[in-house]
């Protein structure tokens, strides 16, 4: 072989690496945030094939769908000082793929976090008896801190349930014998 042959070789091997490197396909729920030399463009990539230069510029996926985030169970304190395990689930969508990406380090974490948190705060100022009457007002309650709050990051929180409240057996047992032989409803 030749030394042109070798070099045409190498060269073809280089382009190919780049090339791969290069082309991203973009689903139709996906939004690709591009960073050249660090900055990032002021426009998204839509849907379709699209061509970056590797190596400067790193595209980033972001989907659009909405996705669900569940919160895992938090012991809260209510305002009558009952402690009560309560878990929820989140429903949010990206509509800023820009801001999710430069606004905060890791959208999805932080989310979470803040989830987590706002449950405990909102439902911290709420007894007993409205914990497990009023879910539809805490739920929107919640729903909307957590939506004014991740408004700057790009985040539009869609929904927020609250799934599953627990009581300790203590409190299940003198719920029931302050309720009377009568019964008062909370299942075990």
């Amino acid at each position: 072989m030749d030394f042109v042959t070798i070099l045409f070789g190498v060269a073809v091997i280089i382009f190919l690496f780049w090339l791969v490197n290069s082309v991203y396909v973009i689903k139709e729920w996906e939004r690709g945030v591009v960073l050249r030399l660090g900055r990032m463009l002021p426009e998204a990539k839509g849907a379709g094939l699209q061509l970056v230069f590797f190596p400067i510029d790193k595209l980033t996926r972001i989907s659009l769908r909405i996705e669900t985030l569940d919160v895992p169970p938090q012991d809260v304190i209510t305002r009558d000082n009952v402690t009560v395990k309560v878990n929820a689930v989140l429903y949010f969508r990206i509509v800023d793929p820009e801001r999710a990406i430069i606004k905060v380090a890791d959208f999805l974490a932080a989310t979470s976090q803040l989830a987590q948190t706002t449950l405990r705060s909102v439902l911290g100022k709420h007894e007993l008896d409205e914990l497990l009457a009023e879910r539809d007002r805490l739920n929107a309650d919640i729903q909307e801190i957590l939506d004014q709050q991740t408004d700057a990051w790009g985040i539009k929180v869609t929904n927020v349930e609250i799934k599953h409240v627990d009581l300790n057996e203590n409190m299940i047992r003198a719920i029931a014998k302050q309720a009377g032989p009568s019964g008062c409803g909370v299942r075990r």
